[in-house]
């Protein structure tokens, strides 16, 4: 029986492999460019921080204490989580907004009843609202979480437990956080319990305080926006007395204009108090450290 000839491949040249891997890293290096197509300062930095720490030889893991270089807030790449959020938006239509900012994602409750008068306490609605929005930032995410509360411009009386309004808007924003890491972790401790016991939800890890920042924003706000409004009251107030003195108006005028403007005034106060009468919470583009 004749025996079968063994076959002598040729060998590949040694350039060729030189050759392939360099085609390689020019393709992830186009693809790499291609996903930067649209620049911003805070993406241009992750890669630059990114690419850094690997050519010091420690390169990150996805399973360092939950922490990510992604720029984007996490719940903005995650679709079906945003989608959810925006649902519950919908549900309360007018009570709830959702922005993209630099820093993060900023959802912001406002147009209605959040807490009792001059207090910190939470109303039912509010909590409710809360319950639903933070079930689902909470424990979808693993970004820093601050939570901003706000007072208006007038004064406390006497008897209030809050010397300052900036005490009083600090007391607004740890208590919405009070009310995460308590009672919601609590409901959603029973709701998840199953899965806390199979071990597929880490409750303590996502509940955990080190991710919640309370902040007190004071009467600060309000108080620039009252101040101009001010500004223009007086304007048009002169504006038409000097009308008035040079008799380009009759008093009859002169009275009716002056109501009216006093009433826009007025009006125009009570919807800049009503709109800074709101919770703020953003959802960091940072995560907390392990």
């Amino acid at each position: 029986m004749a025996k079968k000839e063994k076959c002598v491949c040729k060998s590949v040249p040694e350039w060729l492999n030189t050759y392939g891997d360099m085609v390689t890293l020019l393709l992830t290096f186009f693809v790499l460019l291609f996903s930067m197509s649209t620049i911003t300062p805070g993406k241009f930095q992750q890669v630059v921080v990114g690419i850094t720490v690997a050519l010091k030889g420690n390169p990150p893991s996805v399973l360092t204490g939950g922490q990510t270089l992604s720029e984007e807030a996490l719940i903005s790449s995650k679709p079906g989580v945003y989608q959810e959020l925006l649902r519950i938006s919908e549900e309360y239509k007018g009570k709830i907004t959702i922005e993209d900012k630099d820093e993060g994602t900023l959802i912001t409750l406002t147009n209605f009843k959040i807490f009792e008068p001059a207090s910190a306490r939470l109303t039912a609605e509010a909590k409710e609202i809360i319950e639903k929005l933070g079930a689902v930032i909470i424990e979808h995410t693993s970004n820093i979480i601050e939570v901003r509360g706000y007072a208006d411009d007038r004064p406390l009386t006497p008897d209030s437990i809050y010397p300052s309004n900036w005490h009083l808007s600090s007391a607004r924003a740890s208590t919405v956080v009070n009310f995460m890491l308590t009672e919601l972790k609590q409901k959603r401790y029973v709701l998840r319990l199953a899965d806390i016991r199979s071990g597929l939800f880490d409750i303590d890890y996502f509940y955990a305080p080190d991710r919640f920042v309370p902040i007190g924003k004071g009467d600060v706000d309000v108080n620039k926006e009252l101040k101009s409004l001010k500004a223009n009251f007086d304007f048009d107030i002169s504006k038409l007395q000097n009308d008035y003195a040079n008799g380009k108006i009759s008093l009859e005028e002169y009275q009716t204009k002056r109501a009216q403007i006093t009433s826009k005034y007025n009006d125009d106060i009570e919807n800049t108090r009503r709109k800074h009468r709101k919770i703020e919470i953003m959802i960091k583009r940072e995560t907390r450290g392990g």
